[in-house]
Parts: C-alpha cells; structure tokens; sequence
C-alpha cells in the first residue's frame, strides 16, 4: 500500500475510523530529518498491509498539528482504533519505527 496524504477532510474517514492501525508522520518540505525519514516510510507502507501509513504536512494541515500538539518535526504517531497508541518525535531507523507499530 502506498503512502497516503491526510488532511482534515479525509482525517475522520481514513484515521479516526481505520480498521487498521494508521502511522501518521507529521512533516513539512522544508524539513530536512523529514526527508530523511520519507524513504523508510515509503518502504514500511509498500511492504505491510495491515498498517495504513499516512503523511500529514504541518504547514498545510496546521489544525491537525495542533490538535495532535505537535512541537517538532518529524513526528510519528501510531493511531490504533481511533486513539494514539504510540508517538515519537525525530529521525528514527526502521527498525525502531517497526516496533513502534508492535503493539498493533
């Protein structure tokens, strides 16, 4: 599954409401650790299928920033049956965002 845009017109309907565990990554373009986490996400979402991986841009997205209180980018967030199951602020390698999703 490819990474998906989220934005608050689709925030009910693809997070808040997934049957599937929802890794949402707060970024921004001109966010240089953002880009340097992209790739790995891109990867997580092509290779599962029980996890929808969506991308949130804080500069167009500012009210789900800050319903979420987010202070830095990137910031990853795990949305399991409508609530924050797990969240992490800052670069992370793959491994240690794959476990974040182990609670799934």
């Amino acid at each position: 599954m490819a990474t998906m845009t989220i934005t608050k017109e689709n925030f009910q309907r693809e997070v808040t409401e997934s049957k599937q565990p929802v890794l949402l990554d707060f970024w921004a373009s001109w966010c240089g650790p953002c880009r340097m986490v992209s790739p790995i996400l891109n990867e997580i979402a092509a290779e599962t299928t029980d996890v929808k991986v969506g991308k949130i841009n804080v500069d167009e997205q500012r009210e789900l920033a800050a319903a979420f209180n987010i202070m830095s980018i990137p910031t990853l967030v795990v949305i399991k049956d409508g609530k924050i199951a797990n969240q992490a602020a800052g670069v992370r390698p793959k491994a240690q965002i794959l476990k974040m999703l182990e609670s799934r």
